[in-house]
C-alpha cells in the first residue's frame, strides 16, 4: 500500500483495507498540526493499530464556519504534517455524503466489512459527545480510544458519556485489544500532553498577516 501522502482512502479501497485496524482520527484540522501526528504515533502504538486515517471534515456541525479554511487546503497541509506512511489524510465524508459521525462510521463498516475502526478523540469530545447526533450508536458500533487533554480530562471522565460507559471501560493493560473487544468498549488513554493548539495556530496566523 502507497503512503497516505500519496494516496488516501476512498470508497472503493476496502479490500486494501481486510483484516487491519484503523483508528480514525476526526475533525476540521484547522490546521493540522503537530499534536495530532503526536497523539496519532502514540495510538498507533499503544493500540496496536496498522492505519491512522485523519478524516478531514468539510465542516463540522458543531463549529463555525467563520474562519474554516477552504477543505483542499486543510487536506494539504493535513497531508505536510502527517509526513509518515501509516498515517493517511481523507476527506471521505465528502464521497459518503455524511456530515454526521455515527452516519460516517455506518457507512464506513458497509464499505470496509473486513476492516476494524477504532474512534479516537480527546478528552473534550468525551465531554461533549452528548451533544452528537445518534452518539450512542458511536459507542455501540466501534471501539472508543480517548486522549487525555490538559484542563478537560477530569471533567470528561465526570461526564454523560464516561458514566453511561463505566462499566464498558477497559483498562490500559488492555488496550492492544480493544478494536476486537464486543462493543461498547472504550478506553481512557494516560498520553503524554503536546502543548500545540489549532486555536493558537490560527491567531498567531491571523496577527501576522
Amino acid at each position: 500500500m502507497t503512503s497516505g501522502t500519496d494516496r488516501a482512502p476512498h470508497l472503493y479501497s476496502g479490500p486494501l483495507y481486510g483484516g487491519l485496524t484503523v483508528g480514525i482520527l476526526g475533525g476540521s484540522f484547522n490546521p493540522a498540526h503537530a499534536g495530532h501526528r503526536h497523539i496519532s504515533l502514540f495510538a498507533l502504538k499503544t493500540l496496536g493499530l496498522d492505519r491512522v486515517w485523519w478524516m478531514v471534515s468539510p465542516q463540522n456541525p458543531l463549529k463555525s464556519t467563520s474562519g474554516m479554511a477552504a477543505l483542499p487546503d486543510r487536506l494539504a497541509e493535513a497531508r505536510a504534517v502527517a509526513a509518515h506512511p501509516r498515517i493517511e489524510v481523507t476527506a471521505i465524508e465528502t464521497a459518503l455524503g455524511t456530515r454526521f459521525t455515527a452516519d460516517t462510521l455506518a457507512k464506513l463498516q458497509r464499505r470496509f466489512p473486513k476492516t476494524r475502526f477504532v474512534w479516537l478523540m480527546g478528552a473534550d469530545n468525551l465531554r461533549q459527545i452528548p451533544r452528537w447526533k445518534h452518539w450512542t450508536r458511536i459507542f455501540d458500533s466501534v471501539a472508543v480510544a480517548v486522549f487525555a487533554r490538559p484542563t478537560y480530562s477530569l471533567g470528561a471522565l465526570s461526564g454523560k458519556a464516561a458514566q453511561r460507559y463505566t462499566r464498558r471501560r477497559v483498562s490500559v493493560s488492555g488496550v492492544k485489544g480493544l478494536a476486537r473487544r464486543r462493543r461498547p468498549a472504550w478506553a481512557f488513554l494516560r498520553n503524554p500532553l503536546h502543548p500545540a493548539s489549532a486555536t493558537a495556530i490560527r491567531q498567531a496566523r491571523a496577527a501576522g498577516s
